[in-house]
């Protein structure tokens, strides 16, 4: 079925919205919804200043390293990473109210944020810290990095924030699921979907990686597949989403933001239930034995 409107946003279209060094900006305003944002800098283009007047924010190194990120006059440090594909990240949790700045002699940073109530504390979490679980089996295995999930940290209002890897000719988003409180679903989360594709064993997104994306809604009015190019976003209001697939390779990273209405942070969700049953075999499945991908140490070799 065809649509009418999209919710998917080109790699270059982002970075033409927003001055020299922003990658990528989506705002609650701009996605037309109440809670999720992002932003993705470059930091050779300079530091960058963020007032957080009504959002929390996780900030992720994606490819700079030894980031000061000055957080109302008190600096913190992250060591940081060469790429997304090269290692797990620390991070850092910047409450409701902050004025932060970031800064490095080069390399891409995510500030990842969410419309927030509540006033939290800065806190800092080691890469060494940070769950890496390995999910799926088979052709649908995928590497999962909680971030900042319900499960992994406690100490935010409403972000969530995870990372997925999946190896070149397997698909994650998989089976179809959603989040979106309609049609008998209780969670409501707005999601971000922030992607990078790499190339073979290259540490970080390369320009000629792709993928494709599908998410289609309940009454059938949004149904939509997309050519994913590095550095692409989608937003994910409502409906289905899956599979995000990996052509041979190209390894795929995305970056989910989610928050929404709830008072409590949950990542529950609804499978699409003529897939479910899916999810069921994996238990006797095999993982895929380039997983896990990587650690706080850098790249897993299998």
């Amino acid at each position: 079925m065809s649509t009418s409107r999209s919710w998917y946003r080109s790699a270059r279209a982002l970075a033409e919205e927003g001055p020299a060094g922003h990658l990528c900006t989506v705002t609650p305003e701009g996605a037309r919804w109440a809670y999720s944002g992002l932003h993705v800098h470059d930091l050779a283009a300079g530091p960058v200043s963020i007032a957080l007047d009504r959002d929390e924010a996780v900030v992720v190194p994606l490819s700079a390293r030894d980031v000061t990120v000055t957080v109302d006059g008190t600096e913190h440090r992250l060591a940081g990473r060469d790429g997304v594909f090269a290692a797990v990240s620390d991070w850092l949790y910047v409450p409701l109210g902050s004025r932060l700045t970031l800064a490095a002699a080069g390399g891409e940073v995510a500030v990842c944020t969410a419309r927030a109530q509540r006033v939290l504390p800065v806190r800092y979490t080691a890469a060494d810290d940070v769950p890496v679980t390995v999910r799926g089996a088979g052709a649908a295995t995928r590497q999962v990095t909680d971030i900042a999930t319900p499960d992994s940290f406690a100490g935010a209002d409403r972000i969530m924030v995870c990372e997925v890897v999946t190896p070149g000719g397997n698909v994650s988003s998989w089976p179809p699921h959603r989040h979106d409180g309609l049609d008998g679903c209780p969670t409501a989360n707005e999601e971000i979907y922030y992607f990078r594709i790499g190339r073979l064993d290259g540490p970080h997104g390369h320009p000629d990686g792709h993928g494709l994306f599908r998410v289609y809604t309940v009454d059938g009015t949004h149904d939509e597949t997309v050519t994913l190019r590095d550095g692409d976003v989608y937003l994910v209001p409502e409906g289905y989403h899956g599979p995000s697939a990996a052509p041979p390779e190209y390894p795929m990273y995305f970056l989910n933001v989610l928050a929404g209405p709830g008072q409590e942070r949950t990542m529950a969700f609804c499978d699409d239930p003529s897939h479910a049953w899916i999810r069921t075999g994996w238990g006797s499945g095999v993982p895929d034995p380039r997983l896990p991908w990587t650690s706080a140490a850098g790249r897993v070799r299998p």
